[in-house]
């Protein structure tokens, strides 16, 4: 029995069998595709994880994960090369999960693999690990629908990832605390924290700000704490 579908749209095809024979290994099932625009004719919903190299002729991992967003909230694992540092926060801003920089261990590719697959069965209410009963979390024009992973703001059902959810849940479960960088990235990601993860985890709150907020430029649900990080509460509120 397979642990879940990957879709793996790499255009070095050494790397593509590596990653391939990896996976396999541990009982994943595999689809390969030699550039984006085979990858988007190959993605559907049965697919549970898409590994992205950025630099690719014909379409770059950039332009498909931003036509990915478009149809699916499945996860996105970019492969970068290190040099390109500016590509990492345009990933994460174009709907990407998470990156890995080249060269890199099968261990931290496979590490990678199994936490964004287990966030993301989590996400579509997959796991049993969550013990939580049909609830719904509303404070001001936000409601969660924690039994359901879906999101109201203003009436309107707010699309969003499985890190974006996961960060406005455990917000909203705590409204008016402080929560760091680090708390949240440990919190939602599961990873330990690094100085650089600060900037992961301010595209992803920026990202939040967007599509919950009536106007981003000046939140009423997502404040910044300066010098020590965020907080949700109902500014409409006195």
């Amino acid at each position: 029995m397979h642990k879940g579908k990957i879709l793996v749209v790499e255009d070095d095809s050494d790397i593509r069998e590596g990653v391939r024979i990896l996976l396999e290994s541990e009982e994943y099932e595999v689809i390969e595709a030699e550039n984006g625009v085979v990858g988007l004719k190959l993605l559907d919903e049965t697919i549970d994880l898409v590994i992205l190299d950025i630099m690719m002729p014909k379409l770059n991992g950039l332009k498909v994960c931003e036509e990915i967003r478009k149809t699916s909230n499945v996860p996105v694992l970019f492969l970068t090369a290190k040099s390109q540092e500016s590509d990492k926060l345009l990933g994460l801003m174009v709907g990407g999960d998470d990156y890995l920089a080249k060269p890199f261990s099968y261990a931290e590719l496979l590490g990678r693999v199994k936490a964004l697959l287990r966030r993301y069965q989590v996400y579509q209410g997959k796991s049993t690990n969550e013990n939580e009963a049909e609830k719904i979390i509303e404070i001001g024009s936000i409601k969660l629908n924690t039994a359901f992973n879906e999101i109201v703001a203003d009436g309107n059902k707010v699309e969003v990832s499985d890190l974006e959810y996961k960060i406005l849940r455990l917000m909203t479960q705590h409204p008016g605390k402080i929560f760091s960088t680090q708390n949240i990235y440990e919190s939602v990601w599961r990873e330990p924290y690094f100085y650089t993860c600060g900037n992961t985890v301010m595209v992803h709150i920026r990202k939040l700000r967007t599509k919950i907020e009536p106007d981003p430029q000046k939140p009423q649900y997502i404040k910044t704490v300066w010098g020590k990080g965020y907080r949700f509460e109902d500014a409409t509120v006195d």
